[in-house]
């Protein structure tokens, strides 16, 4: 599933107690309609520039599906996806949760998302209740790193001064908004090394619980990572000649004491991509330097001449 651009379209179906807008808030995309003590329903399919289902919406609500199976005392600590086909927004997606085993301290999930009976997306997710251990973090220098805030200026500057959208712009992301540190991340075809800084957050109500926290972040995890791939070739992600889709996504949640309400820095970079496949690796930070996760791709790159389907 594709990467996510300012060309999106949502769908939404309503569910008890649910309020939807035109523009959906994060809560309301990871609202799901429980068909069963192991089964659930979205309300809310986001589609991406590619006309398919956007993949960050499909790991954070399969992630919330298999939430709802856990005891609250274990925080989702990983997961591990496969996108296997493409999904559409103009029908729900049906999350089947496996329980595959409740230990003392872990419990293991296994989640299949479905349209019409066909599997779109398989992942696994393992919950860890809290326990006392060792501690320590590779530090970072954050100091060569413009804050959200520079950026922000920096583009009203140049809004201001030529009458237009700058080169450098914030990127549509609903309900997140993102800000790059190292130009336009999905529009430029200049050739520059493989890595890319950006920005990001979440307008979340107040008093938002740490599970909706993980699994916003696990839906804006998808954003940004594909895209570093391209950059030392002369293309963009949204090129009409390049057919871009995720194939896998790793997502490892170190830290539950975070606030998307607040800015954090996605630091990505693409060591390696041939064969029409392209690898990404991202570590998020919150303001403080304090890692928060880390995730890990593979998407297609293919040329246009293919199709794509995978």
């Amino acid at each position: 599933m594709n990467s996510q651009s300012s060309k999106t379209k949502t769908n939404t179906k309503q569910c008890p107690d649910a309020e939807l807008q035109v523009a959906p808030s994060m809560l309301d995309i990871l609202k799901l309609e429980a068909r069963s003590a192991s089964s659930f329903q979205s309300c809310v399919q986001r589609e991406n520039f590619r006309s398919h289902l956007f993949g960050g919406q499909v790991i954070a609500q399969a992630l919330r599906a298999a939430c709802h199976t856990v005891d609250s005392d274990r925080c989702a600590h990983s997961l591990h996806a496969y996108f296997l086909r493409a999904g559409t927004a103009a029908k729900p997606v049906d999350y089947e949760v496996e329980n595959l085993r409740d230990g003392k301290s872990i419990s293991s999930r296994r989640i299949l998302a479905k349209q019409d009976k066909h599997v779109l997306f398989s992942m696994s997710a393992s919950f860890h209740k809290h326990e006392q251990g060792f501690s320590h973090q590779q530090d970072i220098d954050l100091s060569d790193c413009p804050s959200p805030e520079q950026l922000l200026q920096q583009k009203q500057k140049e809004q201001e001064k030529h009458g237009a959208k700058p080169a450098q712009s914030t990127v549509n992301t609903m309900p997140f908004e993102f800000v790059s540190a190292s130009g336009d991340l999905f529009l430029s075809e200049q050739v520059q090394a493989p890595e890319a800084r950006f920005w990001l957050r979440s307008a979340l109500p107040e008093h938002t619980s740490s599970i909706e926290q993980a699994c916003a972040l696990a839906y804006v995890s998808d954003l940004g990572l594909l895209a570093t791939a391209v950059l030392p070739h002369p293309s963009n992600l949204f090129s009409d000649k390049l057919a871009p889709a995720s194939i896998d996504h790793a997502l490892w949640l170190h830290n539950v004491d975070f606030d998307l309400n607040d800015w954090l820095l996605c630091c990505s970079t693409s060591p390696w991509a041939a064969n029409a496949r392209g690898f990404t690796t991202a570590r998020f930070y919150d303001r403080r330097g304090v890692l928060v996760a880390s995730a890990a791709q593979e998407g297609l790159l293919r040329f246009n001449s293919y199709t794509e389907e995978k």
